[in-house]
């Protein structure tokens, strides 16, 4: 991938590295990139089982009937 010329909040960059553990901007950049795209999955793997409960998905789980003893 080429390269861009970008301006950075040097603030944001110092707190993402600070908390992502990274040591250079490209590494910071690239693994908040990374994190980014891993929260959106979770938030949308979430609303999918949120889906699945409304629609009654679930159900069977909640009859303590069919608990295994």
């Amino acid at each position: 991938m080429a390269e861009d010329s970008m301006s950075i909040d040097a603030q944001a960059l110092m707190e993402a590295a600070r908390i992502l553990g990274t040591t250079t901007a490209d590494d910071t950049v690239n693994a908040a990139l990374r994190e980014v795209i891993a929260v959106r999955r979770r938030l949308e793997a979430l609303e999918e089982l949120g889906k699945m409960g409304a629609a009654g998905d679930f159900d069977e789980f909640l009859d303590k009937r069919t608990y295994r003893r």
